[in-house]
């Protein structure tokens, strides 16, 4: 791993001293982010014994020694920590009267300079876990009260009990590690020190990593959650998975046990209480047409009742993370409705192994249905896609343009290589915006950048995207073993070979893909993107591609885009919420303090709810009128890609409704006291606003059409 991390990463970096600490810095940051456990007696001794020489023990094959080391000291501190808020729990009488704080994060805090120090800060932080329950279930008890309904919290388990069991949760998952998860922790620490993207996969890591970019597994198609008290429940069942068609399993069922290999012998039900969710989750996928069997206590059922539940494993398609669109009809100006296409792609997803599933052949499906339905503009909704396949994005970024550059992708060794859209000419080319946030990343970042280059599409969202600008290939780090080396288990080094860049030269590391039309958003208080990573690589330029010739920007009528979204913007109630939650979020993350005082904290949060509470008022009041100006003027119809299968006509259908399409979900249990009103129509103020704008440009391109101008994919200047 260590010579494929020097002779293939992008930046080449030295493996030196430097590197050395950033290796032990990054483990044992990985192990307590925020500091509770280690003491700086424990930091001095690792950066005296192992700072100055892990690069060479790495280099020797016995790094596995320090991060052994490292990790049972940690544990020790974990268990020592846990069994001090046992002690609390049990015997301490929490005064919530004085001015006690304790810190919002400790990410940047000093390390306790001794056990005593510990302790304290222990104590506090038990303190605080136990206040914060205790609100959170008078506030239950309050709603409960409000909405006259049953207090949900009742028969919940005392604070300090409930404390208790999220503790040994935390503990029995530190606990249950062996050699081979140790070394993993470690080595994809090594591999994060040369940039975020950089990681080390286990082979079972891999196997997850290729099912999410199919979007396909094996398995039993249900959703588990990992209970306090140690059992793991099932909030959702894939409609049509293999558990839905065995019927047994139930949502809120609690599983308790698990034979992967349904023996049917007492013996091999392993017994899963406070296991780790992931390999709760490896036990029950397995080979495709084989059986897991389940030991599940029923819900609703009598206290102790159990039954075995075997149910055979097979493909379950993510299919609410496949591509999707929407036809929204609105109603125009002298009676002409607008036809405005919506694509939602979570993802580029694609299978790197056959080659059978790839967004970009799922979404040309969809256009073309698009322009058939005779859509007058289009909105590409990228928002939360955190990427993928680098060839889809090619792909799929010539539907929009004409051949061109779209990507340009540079070498460690400098040499730069001009990816072009392959069409001749676009398979649409009329109004288009492209919906952005910052979790939009990497490929998301290819297209939308290309687009914007191209004076193709508005691009419109929160601030930024969220700036990585690299590429990764995983390398399997087994086919460098020697010849009777076992092989089967080394795992993959995922390694940032390459940096993209823009077809105007900007890499979008680091600075993402600045939107044209920028929203109000939450992220705005917040530490999110690539710039907040550490080890991230820098920015910088290289030249425009050689045939890279954007279109008029005059044809994207930008000016009066922008002045309308203004307008709008300025008398939107719900943009200013944010702004207003924006302005408190960072005056809270600057002071990074919580109070202990129960009476402070309370009169915090009757405060926080007053302002809910008023908010809730006006929105109900101002969204009954959305919703029946919506049922006048908009017309919503669905097309999934078993709609383009089905070969009918787009199928009408209400998206303020809940969806179970693809999953059937356990109800929040609490969802009952939130009175907060949904959104009109289900459309949050950005796609609302995203719909808008399209809409105005349409109508500012037809309107310049008329006056002889011609809208024109790649029209050079």
């Amino acid at each position: 791993m260590a010579a494929m991390l020097q002779n293939s990463h992008f930046e080449r970096i030295p493996f030196d001293e430097k590197l050395s600490q950033r290796f032990l810095d990054d483990y044992i940051k990985d192990l307590d982010s925020n500091r509770l456990y280690f003491t700086q007696v424990d930091i001095d001794g690792f950066n005296e014994k192992y700072g100055q020489r892990l690069h060479k023990m790495l280099m020797q094959g016995n790094c596995v020694e320090p991060a052994t080391e490292i990790y049972r000291t940690f544990e020790k501190r974990v268990e020592s920590r846990v069994a001090l808020a046992e002690k609390l729990l049990k015997e301490e009488k929490f005064d919530f009267t004085s001015d006690e704080t304790v810190m919002r994060t400790r990410k940047d805090a000093p390390w306790a300079k001794d056990e005593k120090e510990a302790i304290d800060l222990w104590r506090r932080q038990i303190k605080e876990a136990v206040l914060g329950e205790v609100l959170r279930r008078d506030l239950l008890t309050k709603l409960a009260a409000e909405h006259n309904k049953p207090d949900p919290g009742k028969g919940e388990r005392d604070p300090k009990e409930k404390i208790s069991l999220r503790y040994k949760r935390f503990l029995n998952s530190v606990k249950d590690v062996d050699d081979e998860d140790i070394a993993n922790f470690f080595l994809s620490s090594v591999a994060r020190t040369h940039d975020p993207h950089t990681d080390y996969m286990s082979a079972r890591e891999m196997s997850k990593f290729k099912d999410g970019m199919k979007n396909e597994l094996v398995g039993i198609g249900a959703l588990l959650q990992a209970e306090e008290d140690g059992a793991t429940k099932i909030m959702g069942i894939v409609v049509g998975g293999p558990a839905d068609r065995e019927g047994t399993l139930k949502l809120n069922d609690r599983v308790v046990g698990v034979n992967s290999l349904n023996t049917g012998k007492a013996e091999d039900m392993v017994d899963i209480m406070f296991m780790k969710i992931d390999k709760v989750v490896d036990l029950i996928r397995g080979k495709e047409g084989t059986s897991v069997a389940m030991k599940i206590e029923p819900a609703g059922g009598a206290p102790g009742e159990t039954k075995i539940v075997v149910i055979q494993r097979g493909k379950v398609a993510l299919k609410d993370e496949q591509a999707s669109a929407d036809i929204i009809e609105m109603k125009g100006e002298k009676g002409v409705p607008r036809r405005i296409g919506v694509i939602t792609l979570p993802s580029f997803y694609a299978d790197f192994d056959d080659g059978n599933v790839r967004c970009s052949v799922d979404v040309e499906r969809l256009l073309d249905r698009l322009i058939e339905e005779k859509i007058d503009g289009l909105v590409l909704d990228l928002r939360n896609n955190g990427g993928g396949s680098l060839e889809e994005v090619r792909r799929m970024t010539g539907f929009f343009i004409n051949r061109g550059p779209v990507v340009q992708v540079k070498t460690n060794l400098g040499q730069v290589q001009v990816k072009e859209a392959e069409n001749g000419k676009p398979i649409y080319d009329g109004p288009m915006v492209v919906l952005t946030d910052k979790s939009s990343a990497s490929a998301s970042e290819i297209l939308a950048g290309a687009l914007q280059d191209y004076n193709r599409a508005v691009v419109i969202g929160e601030s930024s995207t969220f700036g990585k600008g690299t590429v990764q290939q995983p390398m399997d780090i087994g086919r460098m073993l020697p010849l009777f080396a076992v092989r089967n288990r080394a795992g993959y080094v995922k390694v940032t070979i390459q940096k993209f860049y823009r077809p105007s030269g900007s890499s979008t590391q680091m600075d993402g893909v600045v939107p044209q039309i920028i929203l109000p958003s939450l992220t705005d208080a917040l530490e999110i993107g690539e710039r907040y990573l550490d080890n991230a690589l820098p920015h910088d330029r290289i030249r425009p591609a050689a045939d890279f010739k954007p279109a008029d920007p005059q044809l994207l009528h930008l000016a009066a885009l922008k002045e309308h979204s203004q307008d709008r913007l300025k008398t939107n109630k719900d943009f200013s919420y944010v702004i207003e939650d924006v302005l408190k979020a960072k005056d809270r993350i600057k002071q990074n303090k919580v109070s202990l005082n129960k009476a402070t904290r309370e009169k915090e949060l009757s405060e926080e709810d007053a302002i809910q509470d008023a908010r809730n008022v006006e929105r109900r009041e101002r969204f009954s009128k959305i919703s029946e100006e919506d049922k006048k003027n908009l017309r919503f119809m669905k097309l999934t890609l078993d709609d383009l299968d089905k070969d009918g006509p787009p199928r009408e259908y209400d998206p303020a409704a809940e969806n179970a399409e693809y999953m059937r979900k356990a109800k929040d249990e609490n969802a009952d006291l939130d009175d907060t009103p949904k959104w009109p129509s289900g459309m949050d103020p950005v796609k609302r606003e995203s719909l808008s704008v399209v809409r105005d440009l349409v109508d500012l391109t037809e309107n310049a059409r008329t006056a002889g101008l011609h809208f024109k994919a790649n029209e050079v200047r």
